[in-house]
């Protein structure tokens, strides 16, 4: 394919890129989650990611923007473009353990809980609705959002989500071997939980096993009037489920063609069988002579915080593959 596999079908004179961070207890668990040097470290990478995109440089922790393979954050792919677009990002904190260091407008969310032992998402339909009032605000100052995500973890809350609500999913991961077998004995737990209790609604199923950035994001897409992108893999699908399964109209998804060649993933089966146009950006990193990116060719993180979205966001502002390549190979080279 090209750089797009297929050019989506929108204009836009005021576009926002608008990420949501949070937190889910799962990315703890050790081996769950790539997204920080350790365990632990993952709480902080959704903070340090906004810092990298706003600031330019990770300035509150001693930390590369570098896995320990050297291959580059998606954050750092996000920020390269907000500079090539000349764009503020927007974040919404939906629930951090730690205090964001970038402005943020905060939807006063916890941190999501371990589905295996209790309710993840408590405040699931609160969250929706701080959701539904930003859609209508951002409706009155922007005519497309593109919509990316930072959770670590996030992909087994989408999985569980994504079985609940009736989906034959498998769910991709930032590790080049994806622990399936673990998050399918957490999915195991999960579900018992919501089987024991008869748990059938689609905000209840967030509450039972989600993470805070779902409800969110379902409530901005119920609201929001301009054109809607979400940007991100297997976790935009499980949004993408959850806004079906609660009758409002389903916005598209954009992701990397990383993603969709996981081969421990079936993202194009599960967009099909929830009926949602997904998008694919072919970054072409494996041509650009940088090690670390290269990596991304191989499975090594594959997408994250809009990193795909933003990319397809240039695209649709006029910037060339090219010069969307280049621009990303020079803020990545600066960060070596």
């Amino acid at each position: 394919m090209g750089f797009l596999s297929e050019i989506p079908d929108v204009t836009c004179k005021k576009p926002v890129f608008c990420a949501i961070l949070g937190n889910t207890l799962l990315s703890i668990v050790p081996g769950v989650s790539g997204a920080g040097s350790t365990p632990d470290n993952t709480l902080l990478t959704p903070i340090l990611d906004a810092e990298l995109i706003v600031q330019g440089a990770i300035t509150s922790h001693p930390i590369k923007p570098n896995t320990p393979t050297g291959c580059p954050t998606p954050a750092s792919i996000t920020r390269s473009m907000m500079e090539l677009c000349d764009l503020q990002p927007l974040f919404i904190n939906a629930g951090l353990r730690h205090t964001p260091t970038v402005t943020c407008l905060d939807v006063y969310g916890g941190i999501g809980e371990d589905p295996r032992f209790r309710d993840a998402v408590p405040q699931a339909l609160a969250l929706f609705e701080q959701g539904k009032w930003i859609g209508k605000f951002l409706s009155g100052s922007s005519d497309l959002i593109v919509l990316g995500e930072c959770v670590p973890g996030g992909t087994t809350t989408a999985l569980c989500v994504l079985r609940a609500l009736g989906y034959e999913a498998s769910v991709s991961s930032s590790f080049v071997d994806n622990p399936v077998s673990q998050k399918e004995e957490i999915c195991r737990m999960a579900l018992a939980r919501i089987r024991a209790d008869h748990v059938t609604a689609p905000l209840d199923v967030v509450k039972y096993t989600g993470d805070p950035m779902m409800p969110v994001a379902a409530g901005i897409s119920s609201t929001y009037t301009g054109h809607l992108l979400l940007a991100g893999g297997t976790q935009m699908l499980a949004v993408s489920a959850i806004i079906k399964a609660m009758g409002f109209s389903l916005p598209s998804v954009v992701t990397t063609s990383y993603v969709r060649d996981d081969p421990s993933a079936n993202v194009g089966q599960i967009a099909r069988q929830i009926g949602v146009k997904i998008f694919y950006v072919d970054p072409g990193f494996g041509d650009l002579g940088h090690a670390g990116l290269a990596r991304y060719c191989i499975g090594e993180v594959k997408e994250g915080m809009g990193a795909g979205g933003a990319m397809c966001l240039a695209h649709l502002l006029g910037h060339s593959p090219e010069k969307i390549r280049a621009k990303i190979l020079s803020t990545v080279s600066d960060y070596s």
